[in-house]
């Protein structure tokens, strides 16, 4: 079992490497129970659990909301109860019947930890410094990188801005374009820019997707000015690109209890004649293969 100092340990190392997961707390557990309030459990995308919240019944539950919560970035407490008749949503909670649940009724609350959206700045400048000083508190994380050796951007990062007065541009964003970052940004002017895009090696359409000069039209003048209209212009693209609902995890139902399960590898699960089937814990998968 996944001590608690490990598990903070582990928390603490998923946040160094800008990785996601939920952090499962069992808030109340009703008698019979082998859990206590204040077990603790990570949940990772892939649908692995890290740590104890209970058996594999009420794990089935943890995964399945775990990912959920994951994807919308909303806390939620999670009731899991044995005897309910259906599932019952209300503002922040869940409450979902578990017929395999041998013991009380458990509330885990299910906090996202989501790394945030990170800018990349290419350009040790006036601009580029101001970017670092003003992003965090908007809640970006910001990699200010020299002009003279740009590492390639990560898939994930939300934005690159290119402020690097002349040195390192084309390389930068050509890079950014094929890692498909949503937001790229290119601090000169509009002559100066125009010259630097017409040199790209890359498709009209990813050319189109370079904001040159970046920044809304604020009438910036000073660096600081300047950097405020590049996040005001990613903060309306992050809007604009936002999902009104995001797309909900897979899930299938056990075929032997009725439970609602992730259809992730970390669920247990059967492949029958080239369909796979899906399991809330060991014993119904045992009670499906024998049937």
């Amino acid at each position: 079992m996944t001590t608690t100092d490990t598990l903070a340990e582990r928390a603490a190392a998923l946040t160094r490497d800008r990785l996601p997961f939920v952090r499962a707390t069992v808030v109340r557990a009703q008698h019979p129970t082998s859990v206590h309030a204040g077990d603790t459990a990570l949940v990772l995308p892939d649908g692995r659990i890290e740590g104890f919240v209970g058996g594999a019944c009420s794990e089935s539950s943890v995964r399945t909301h775990g990912l959920q919560v994951l994807e919308t970035g909303e806390p939620l407490l999670l009731r899991i109860v044995p005897d309910a008749e259906s599932t019952s949503v209300e503002s922040g909670a869940i409450t979902v019947a578990n017929p395999c649940l041998s013991g009380g009724a458990l509330e885990i609350f299910l906090e996202p930890r989501r790394p945030p959206p990170r800018i990349v700045v290419v350009g040790d400048t006036p601009v580029g410094r101001a970017l670092a000083t003003l992003a965090p508190p908007l809640g970006f994380d910001v990699a200010v990188s020299a002009d003279d050796g740009v590492a390639p951007p990560d898939t994930d990062d939300a934005a690159l801005v290119v402020a690097s007065h002349g040195r390192g541009e084309e390389a930068a964003l050509t890079a950014a374009l094929q890692a498909g970052i949503p937001y790229v940004g290119l601090v000169a002017s509009r002559t100066r820019g125009t010259a630097v895009l017409d040199a790209l090696d890359v498709s009209p359409a990813d050319l189109a997707r370079v904001h040159s000069p970046a920044g809304l039209p604020l009438g910036a003048r000073t660096a600081p000015e300047i950097a405020l209209s590049i996040l005001s212009e990613i903060v309306a693209e992050r809007a604009r690109r936002r999902p009104d609902i995001p797309a909900p995890p897979a899930t299938a139902v056990d075929p032997v209890c009725g439970m609602t399960v992730a259809a992730v590898d970390a669920s247990p699960h059967l492949d029958v004649d080239g369909e796979r089937i899906w399991f809330c814990g060991e014993g119904c998968r045992r009670a499906h293969r024998a049937a």
